[in-house]
């Protein structure tokens, strides 16, 4: 079995697999670690802003997400109670790509994964990372086959953590326990046959203690996905001891947002309730670190705006492009000296880019958690709808991190390397940090 790798990357999700799609395209030599077996349902709200498809249709998965995705996402409203407001979403600049669209998980997922597989990375799953040490710009990951249990000793000069906040590394699992308190958020979603949500709306929910969202995905099926405060859960367990908690989450959105209860009149629940969390919203790009962070190992904002995907996708195109762009891992001199350099311009770039968004989606949040705030920010759009239009701009919806001459540039790539069948094998310069003879 390969042992030594240019880059070796934590995570298989939208972030980790794109990222090891554009370096394997990239001549290098990669190494995908998952911890879990695919297809998987994940707790998602699942849409895919219009700013994201150009980037997945360079990455070699455009035309099966065009196809098996809901419809697009022209409008959007929030629901509080009885209220609605309906506005218009902003259509994107792409003259192919004007709208979002959502699609499961479970489907996204496997698409990235199996496209990275089929461009040269080489796939280890389902494996865990146990331990990554540092030792002159080489690391040395201890990883673990979850199958056999036997462990192994990965070596790469570039680690890229692209684990989810739910997933931290063994290390980071004791700093989130002793953390815990009744303000936490926790996550559910479940999915629905035969709703009324109209197609190509996409509602924000806002109830006491939490916030939610609806869409029309892949198959037919009506995403519910919903965050509640621990507190507020409780409460709501304590008055129902006798159901479980995606059975009083489901109650109470129906009580608390007619819109919800209109949406699910006569629909059928396709599976069972999903939990994860607790949501840990902040910057987790660390100065100190010889590693680099994409997805939710960087960065995570409030899902009350719906970029955790974009923010996903587009760090890793952020983050991909600066490796290649200086030189890894063909010149030994970046490699050895200049990760740090690197690490720095790169999270200078994540900040301008998703710190602005995640200040959006923390104060919106803060406002839909509270009754009183809440029914304010309802008067307020109620009178001027359009800043639902604007707020979605705002957020990120209709604008890519990586510009689109970098995108087409990465789609000729993926033609080119399609063209020529490469298939990536670990470059000299690794070699001679991993001292290896050439």
């Amino acid at each position: 079995m390969k042992t030594c790798f240019d880059a070796l990357i934590v995570g298989a999700g939208p972030a980790g697999s794109s990222a090891a799609i554009l370096l394997a395209q990239a001549g290098w030599s990669v190494a995908l670690l998952e911890k879990q077996v695919f297809p998987r349902r994940k707790v998602c709200g699942e849409c895919v802003a219009a700013s994201n498809l150009p980037l997945l249709n360079a990455l070699g998965i455009g035309s099966e997400l065009m196809d098996l995705a809901g419809p697009e996402l022209h409008r959007t409203a929030v629901m509080r109670g009885a209220q609605v407001v309906v506005a218009d979403l902003p259509p994107a600049p792409h003259p192919q790509y004007a709208w979002g669209r959502a699609l499961g998980r479970e489907v996204l997922d496997t698409l990235l994964l199996e496209r990275a597989r089929a461009v040269g990375a080489e796939i280890f799953q389902p494996w865990t990372v146990q331990k990554i040490d540092d030792t002159s710009g080489v690391h040395q990951c201890t990883v673990r086959d979850s199958a056999s249990g036997r462990l192994a000793a990965f070596r790469a000069p570039v680690v890229i953590l692209a684990h989810g906040s739910w997933e931290p590394l063994p290390e980071d699992r004791t700093v989130q326990r002793s953390t815990r308190n009744g303000s936490e958020l926790l996550a559910f979603k479940a999915n629905f046959e035969g709703a009324a949500l109209a197609p190509g709306l996409l509602p924000i929910l806002l109830f006491n203690g939490g916030y939610g969202g609806m869409v029309l995905a892949d198959n037919g099926l009506t995403t519910l996905a919903c965050c509640v405060r621990a507190d507020r859960l409780k409460a709501l367990r304590s008055a129902a001891p006798s159901h479980s908690a995606g059975e009083v989450i489901e109650a109470m959105l129906k009580r608390e947002c007619q819109g919800v209860d209109l949406a699910l009149k006569g629909a059928v629940r396709h599976g069972a309730w999903m939990a994860s969390g607790p949501l840990a919203p902040g910057v987790r790009l660390q100065s100190n670190e010889t590693v680099f962070r994409i997805g939710n190992a960087a960065g995570e904002a409030h899902p009350i705006i719906g970029e955790g995907m974009s923010m996903a996708l587009q760090s890793a195109g952020l983050l991909c492009q600066k490796l290649v762009q200086a030189g890894l891992p063909n010149d030994p001199t970046v490699g050895a000296k200049s990760q740090r350099a690197l690490r720095e311009d790169y999270a200078a770039q994540w900040r301008r880019t998703f710190v602005p968004r995640m200040r959006l989606a923390r104060a919106f949040a803060h406002l839909a958690m509270h009754p009183a705030t809440s029914a304010g920010l309802m008067m307020l759009l109620t009178r001027w709808p359009s800043l639902m239009t604007q707020g979605a701009t705002w957020a990120g919806k209709i604008n890519c991190a990586v510009n689109a001459a970098s995108i087409a540039e990465l789609a000729r790539s993926a033609q080119d390397n399609s063209t020529r069948g490469r298939s990536p094998r670990v470059t000299q310069c690794t070699k001679s940090l991993l001292g290896e003879r050439p």
